[in-house]
């Protein structure tokens, strides 16, 4: 095989179609460029060309970009956009536009209700500003404490209403109601500072709510009431709710 290499320099290529010589004069030969193509595969097409995209990525409207109407309620917004990202989650860009277009419905959606608030606000005392002298009066005296508070002294006189009830077979309320009465002028006198006033409006409360249990508690249906409920528990229980407002309404 070396010799004939050798003998003859000139090979034939059945791949290439055509002659290549070892020998020649390399000084005349015209150099030839070749263009090198490399195989196509599946790996060789462009990223995301399989992943569907959202079509209203550029819609400027959110309602139109999520395919809903203007009187659109909270749910179908948010089904809108779960719907809208169980599709195009993969595709970040899609993803992003849908997650936008709901943000702003949502800060729309608070900014209206913040709005609706202070309206109510605005004619709440609007509404008070007009009323009658008396009213007028009448609200000095009354305060909003925060939720927790209310809460709180909900949660006692209900416990303390729980407590009667359970233990009315054996005795009287009279031990929860003095306890009551206490938690009442207790909590007056750390909103006022002031004992004496604390504790009239403490005893004023009780009186009132008892006055009220014994004419209303008559009222009520024999067969709505268990047999060991008497009117004293009943009266009480009357009793509870005039002592939770006057502690926690009441300046």
């Amino acid at each position: 095989m070396a010799v004939a290499l050798l003998t003859n320099p000139t090979l034939h290529s059945p791949f290439l179609g055509r002659r290549l010589s070892i020998r020649g004069n390399l000084k005349g030969s015209t150099p030839r460029c070749f263009s090198y193509r490399p195989p196509r595969c599946a790996v060789d097409t462009p990223y995301e060309g399989s992943i569907s995209k959202f079509p209203r990525v550029n819609v400027w409207d959110p309602y139109k970009r999520l395919g809903i109407t203007t009187d659109a309620s909270e749910e179908e917004v948010w089904s809108a956009r779960n719907f809208l990202l169980s599709q195009y989650a993969v595709h970040e860009r899609s993803a992003e536009s849908i997650e936008a277009a709901f943000e702003r419905l949502l800060m729309s959606s608070f900014k209206n209700r913040k709005r609706t608030k202070i309206n109510l606000k605005t004619k709440l005392k609007k509404k008070v500003e007009e009323s009658p002298p008396w009213v007028k009066n009448v609200l000095t005296f009354v305060e909003l404490p925060p939720p927790v508070i209310i809460m709180r002294r909900l949660f006692l006189f209900a416990f303390m209403a729980g407590w009667s009830v359970m233990n009315s077979a054996e005795a009287g309320p009279a031990f929860q109601v003095a306890l009551s009465l206490a938690a009442c002028i207790y909590f007056l006198n750390d909103k006022n500072k002031s004992l004496p006033r604390a504790a009239i409006i403490g005893f004023g409360a009780l009186v009132v709510g008892w006055i009220c249990g014994s004419v209303l508690v008559p009222l009520i249906p024999s067969f709505l009431l268990q047999p060991t409920w008497t009117l004293e528990l009943l009266t009480s229980l009357v009793a509870y709710v005039f002592l939770f407002l006057a502690c926690t309404f009441l300046k």
